[in-house]
């Protein structure tokens, strides 16, 4: 066998290894279903415009009109040219859907830990330890796709820049610009964003590091490389890049011009998103303690507790029938920390923390600083409202933190690094320079603090906590006080059983090390040990939120809504309107519509502030500007049925008057009763930036008449007959980024009018008015991708020969 083979030899078998892994934990995969992910049943709802019209034309769109009215298909999975870095990434996601995501955790953390000069068994125990950890694999199963493409390649881009700091500057060099552009492509900014923290605080364990030792000008020269290598990986992304910076602008995540709430009440003025909205989810301090024991606090908001429970027994008392009660006695209520919505604790694992315990007391120097630091920010920041003086900071202070909802996310960063210090617990473990005392020591501490505090509060939980919930006086108004006495009951049960079992996983860990100190055990049964009690623990709890339960035939998630006999009925009529649906869920309406609902953390801002503002109000006025020809609503029976409302302005009318606001408060008041057949209200400042000035008065008469003849989700073609000059308004919404008008084949300028559409001049007689969405941002961005991946390539192939000559010389 050649001594190369020999070499990579175990790394090969790691990895069919973790293939195996995945596809064992998602086996229904190997029969051809797909499993149920909410969230991305709603993003098929809402790019099934995009993907139809791909399908049909062969071309992209970056438009779509099937959601909220209109909006870019930037957050919605757009494809550019010459994203060759994307094709990287769909080569290393061979597997089926979600197996591929848990074969990238595993991999990218295994490179990660080799990378650190770990050896292959142990770093494929922390792979172990990383993949399974019960967030990583709770994203999957609820659909949060692309946050789980981000983590993935989190470890990968640490690997990168570690060895660019360890003066492996070609190959770091190299490895950072494509595991950072590789983590870019996941398209989860948030995620990459806090991945920046975890990176900064390795920057400054490695320059305190670096003036101990003095040693700052290698230092600085692998921050030098460093930014090379996040410049080349930001270019390899430029289109995607490019195009949200551009969108981000308009998009709700952006500063409001609004200082007023719908309900006139003064608006908290920011530059990102609302601080109550950002701290939604906020990680309660007591549900720390969750990553240790699952079910702390109760474990996710509703819970299988089965028929020997107390709730179900609270239920059958209330009248329900057996089959009913057990039936809802596995959505019980047990959850009772600080989140509105926890689909599941963020469970880290009681081997891994006992480990990562077990390290603080061995690991030393810059390593355990680091993965410490990363872990304590990771948790203060996820504690949000909760924390408040560390989040405002944080809010508003810290570039861009404010754009990111979901605090609690970021324990994403400590998912990382606990499971990364806990191996080195072993290695120091299995270190024979290190002193047999200081291991035992080692030892008695992390049993005794971790063992410890498990059997406090299995002793004394009735007088620590009160298991109450934030939702209970519900519970007790709907379903009296015994009930709520039956669920607390419940939470004290599973609280116990997760106790007693952390317990037992600790003291079986302390044992396994113990009889290894005492010679009794050795290395390699000690690793076996390890890998067993990790995936028995982890995969125990992983099974009881994401299993085989949720796997489906591929039909349903290919083809995830049916047409409802409403649905038929409205699409009988091929004409160009918008419909909105009041009963179906966010995206349905999307999936057959041109629709105003919609599924998306980002859409237009001014959509979403005119939506709250009428659109949710059901105001007729404002729905009809918008060619709102059919709403969806129940009768008094529970019965869905069409409203077809006559009075939708259509898709384009001339308009006599326009009228001047001052402010965009008062542009948005006047909709509430603004006549939009005949006026048009706009901001000076629009206009005068837009088409340079506009008049206010035109004459309009019975032959004055504009009709749609054209329509794609990229293009519109009208067709305009007056006698007189004259302003049509159009029930399209407004985006000032790549959409062009054009009159008679030669462009034209247009402007905002009513807030969120678009408006404009158009001369006297027979005209051809046209839309086109041809954004200068993927032209732009498309010619830097292509030049940066040839800079790649080059840069590739000259990175092999530099190695092959140095190997060369030195074997000389």
């Amino acid at each position: 066998m050649p001594f190369s083979l020999k070499k990579f030899l175990p790394h090969i078998l790691i990895l069919l290894g973790f293939i195996v892994v995945s596809l064992a934990y998602f086996s229904p995969v190997l029969k051809g279903e797909v499993i149920y992910q909410n969230d991305i049943v709603q993003f098929i709802g809402m790019s099934k415009q995009q993907t139809d019209f791909k399908a049909e034309t062969g071309e992209e769109t970056y438009w779509t009109n099937s959601a909220f009215g209109g909006m870019p298909t930037y957050q919605l999975g757009a494809r550019y040219p010459h994203n060759y870095i994307k094709k990287l990434d769909l080569a290393l996601r061979f597997l089926p859907r979600p197996a591929d995501y848990l074969f990238l955790y595993l991999m990218s953390f295994y490179v990660f830990l080799l990378t650190l000069k770990v050896d292959f068994k142990l770093a494929a125990l922390g792979a172990l330890a990383f993949g399974f950890s019960t967030y990583l694999i709770i994203i999957l199963g609820v659909g949060h796709n692309s946050k789980a493409h981000a983590i993935a390649y989190m470890p990968l881009v640490l690997s990168g820049i570690i060895l660019v700091f360890r003066k492996k500057y070609v190959w770091g060099f190299l490895l950072t610009v494509v595991a950072m552009g590789l983590e870019l492509v996941s398209n989860h900014f948030q995620m990459t964003y806090y991945l920046m923290f975890l990176v900064i605080v390795l920057g400054i364990a490695y320059l305190v590091d670096a003036y101990k030792k003095k040693t700052l000008p290698d230092y600085f020269k692998a921050i030098g490389v460093l930014i090379g290598a996040v410049v080349l990986s930001i270019a390899l992304n430029a289109t995607n890049i490019l195009a949200t910076q551009e969108y981000v602008k308009e998009s709700k995540r952006s500063k409001s011009e609004l200082t007023i709430n719908p309900d006139g009440s003064p608006k908290e003025v920011t530059n990102g998103l609302d601080k109550d909205y950002i701290t939604q989810f906020s990680y309660g301090i007591v549900e720390s303690l969750n990553l240790f024991i699952p079910r702390f606090v109760g474990g996710g908001n509703y819970e299988d507790v089965g028929k020997e429970s107390a709730t179900y027994d609270a239920y059958r008392k209330l009248g329900a029938s057996p089959t009913q009660a057990l039936q809802e006695s596995k959505r019980a209520p047990l959850y009772w920390g600080d989140q509105p919505i926890v689909e599941a604790p963020a469970y880290i694992g009681a081997v891994v923390l006992f480990l990562f315990v077990f390290a603080l007391f061995l690991v030393r120097g810059r390593l355990k600083w680091w993965l410490v630091g990363g872990t304590i920010l990771s948790l203060l920041l996820s504690y949000g409202k909760n924390l408040g003086f560390l989040t405002n900071f944080f809010i508003d202070y810290v570039p861009l933190y404010n754009k990111f909802r979901a605090v609690s996310s970021i324990q994403v960063i400590l998912e990382l690094c606990v499971p990364a210090l806990a191996v080195f617990g072993l290695v120091k473990l299995f270190n024979n320079s290190e002193k047999n005392e200081e291991k035992l020591n080692a030892l008695k501490y992390a049993t005794i603090i971790t063992g410890g505090l498990t059997l406090v509060f299995i002793l004394f939980k009735s007088s620590l906590f009160d298991f109450v919930g934030a939702n209970d006086g519900l519970y007790r108004q709907s379903y009296g006080q015994d009930f709520v006495e039956a669920v607390k009951s419940d939470r004290k049960a599973v609280f116990t059983a997760d106790s007693l079992r952390t317990l037992v996983l600790v003291l079986l860990s302390a044992g396994a090390i113990f009889m290894y100190l005492k010679d009794k055990l050795k290395e390699k049964w000690v690793i076996t040990a390890f890998c067993v009690l990790i995936l028995f623990d982890l995969v125990g709890v992983d099974r009881r939120y994401v299993n085989n339960d949720d796997f489906v035939a591929g039909i349903r998630m290919r083809k995830p809504f049916q047409a409802s006999e409403v649905d038929k009925y409205i699409l009988q009529d091929t004409g160009h309107y918008r419909v909105y649906d009041l009963v179906s869920g966010p995206s349905k309406p999307s999936y057959f519509h041109n629709s105003l609902n919609g599924y998306n953390a980002a859409e237009l801002r001014r959509y979403r502030e005119v939506f709250d503002f009428y659109i949710a109000q059901n105001n007729i006025n404002v729905l009809s500007m918008l060619n709102t020809k059919y709403i969806v609503a129940q009768d008094e029976e529970g019965k869905s049925f069409p409203y077809e409302n006559d009075e939708a302005n259509g898709n384009a009318w001339f308009v006599n008057n326009l009228k001047a606001v001052d402010s965009a408060n008062e542009e948005i008041l006047e909709l509430d009763s603004l006549n939009t057949k005949i006026t048009a209200i706009y901001s000076p400042h629009e206009a005068s930036r837009t088409i340079g000035g506009v008049k206010s008065n035109f004459r309009t008469d019975s032959t004055s008449v504009i009709d749609l003849v054209e329509v794609k989700p990229n293009y519109l073609k009208y067709k305009s007959n007056s006698e007189n000059t004259g302003f049509a308004v159009f029930s399209e919404v407004f985006y000032c980024n790549g959409w062009q008008a054009y009159v008679d084949g030669k462009p034209a300028n247009f402007m905002r009018v009513d807030y969120i559409l678009r408006g404009m001049p158009v001369p006297a007689g027979n005209h051809v008015i046209e839309f086109k969405f041809d954004p200068e941002v993927v032209k732009t961005g498309s010619k830097i991708t292509l030049a940066s991946s040839v800079l790649l390539v080059l840069l590739l192939l000259g990175g092999l020969f530099y190695e092959f000559k140095r190997k060369s010389s030195s074997s000389e």
